[in-house]
């Protein structure tokens, strides 16, 4: 009985390492930094700190990015995009290989997405219930968009504009939404604040389609780097580098958003490292992974780092 107890916590343990791979849990940065930020904007501006509707709403955004990065796979196993990727750099590109490796089948896949999705909408409901109906209306957006960035019929990732929706849904959607829940109303500084947020998290799927280039050109895969191709796609992320920090300083000159974000600027020589890297290896994806990688933590620090801001600014 004991060997088979401790079979089936191994199971159990590989199952959960399975999984935690295939949602890519190492982004759900992604939402971190919008739930956190906009709560403490919400703090900042006088509202009581709500722990536990925090983590609510924080939960509810991990099983919606979970839903969608799940939901990618399978849209991407079935239009083969993934089976024909040559140039995927792991963990930045190429889905989570799980179904090209044959450890999920699609059907399993499809039913974690709509597992996670199912997990987000009760949540949300809970929210709305407690909060209200505008946590609806952005809880269906983003899960409407999470479903159909690259799913049929909408593959909203071919539009030539899909990574300014995701942008828009991990930026300023879910920072309104997270605001909402600590303070019951809307503030046109979670807006201005959640530009820097939402450039980067769009400038994050952008560098990450360099390496994918080919296999998303021959799957009809046709966003913005398909488009431009990669030399001239060099200037997009350069604008949307140059976008972030603009936003910010505009924020502040404004006097919307508190001088102290200007700490934020902090992340400045890394952009800049990452761009000319981008400019030098934008057809050399392994090459490029400090990029891809940069990008990332470039939209985490500088999201904390604006947190940090706000949190000085409640505190003095």
């Amino acid at each position: 009985m004991q060997g088979k107890s401790k079979f089936a916590q191994s199971d159990l343990k590989g199952k959960i390492q399975i999984w935690l791979e295939e949602v890519r849990a190492p982004f759900f940065t992604a939402v971190l930094v919008p739930v956190l930020l906009a709560s403490v904007m919400a703090w900042e501006d006088g509202y009581p700190v709500q722990i536990g509707y925090f983590f609510l709403t924080l939960i509810a955004a991990i099983f919606m990015h979970a839903g969608t990065n799940v939901m990618n796979d399978y849209a991407d196993h079935l239009n083969r995009c993934d089976e024909m990727n040559t140039e995927f750099q792991r963990p930045f590109t190429g889905g989570s290989r799980l179904i090209q490796n044959g450890v999920l089948a699609p059907k399993e896949v499809l039913a974690g997405s709509l597992t996670f999705f199912a997990l987000s909408t009760i949540l949300g409901l809970a929210l709305v219930a407690l909060k209200g109906m505008p946590i609806f209306w952005l809880g269906l957006a983003g899960t409407f968009c999470g479903i159909f960035y690259t799913l049929p019929p909408f593959n909203i990732v071919s539009r030539g504009f899909g990574e300014f929706i995701v942008g828009l849904c991990f930026g300023t959607l879910m920072m309104l939404g997270a605001y909402y829940v600590q303070a019951q109303s809307f503030s046109a500084a979670v807006v201005v604040a959640s530009l820097p947020v939402m450039l980067l998290i769009a400038g994050v799927l952008y560098i990450n389609e360099f390496p994918d280039f080919i296999a998303d050109r021959d799957s009809g895969k046709r966003h913005l780097v398909v488009r431009l191709g990669r030399p001239k796609a060099v200037y997009g992320y350069l604008a949307i580098m140059l976008g972030t920090y603009l936003s910010i300083i505009v924020g502040v000159a404004t006097s919307i958003l508190t001088p102290w974000v200007l700490i934020a600027l902090l992340t400045v020589p890394q952009a800049v490292k990452a761009v000319k890297i981008a400019k030098l290896h934008h057809s050399e994806s392994s090459q490029l992974v400090p990029a891809n990688a940069a990008t990332v933590g470039i939209h985490l620090l500088t999201g904390l780092l604006m947190t940090a801001g706000y949190a000085v600014a409640a505190i003095f």
